[in-house]
């Protein structure tokens, strides 16, 4: 598969704590990108952060959290962001969810023999 030219980055913040039927969120997330065909998802973990509610999550051993900041993010051609989005709307209830415009060097990946 060969990606090149415009696309759109695709965003969920969320907790790490967060679940879709007993699986974690951003698990569940990256699972079903791969099912629906995107080209690739990344999960990253903060190491501190606040959502709507304001409260601080860390790492800091002083106020150690179990639930810290998470981000999917997941690259592909602009059709096929806008298609994954309704089910992200159904999967993500509490988080934020964000497109941006971006443009895509290159992505290349090579068929394994």
């Amino acid at each position: 598969m060969k990606i090149q030219g415009p696309a759109k980055v695709l965003r969920v913040y969320i907790g790490e704590s967060d679940r879709w039927h007993g699986k974690a969120l951003f698990a569940a997330i990256v699972e079903r990108a791969r099912a629906e065909g995107l080209a690739g998802a990344t999960v990253l973990q903060g190491i501190e952060g606040y959502g709507a509610n304001s409260r601080i999550h860390t790492t800091s051993i002083l106020r150690l959290s179990e639930d810290l900041p998470v981000v999917i993010e997941i690259v592909d051609a602009p059709d096929r962001i806008e298609r994954f989005v309704p089910i992200l709307d159904e999967m993500v209830t509490e988080g934020l969810v964000t497109i941006e415009d971006c443009e895509v060097i290159k992505y290349v990946h090579a068929p394994r023999t």
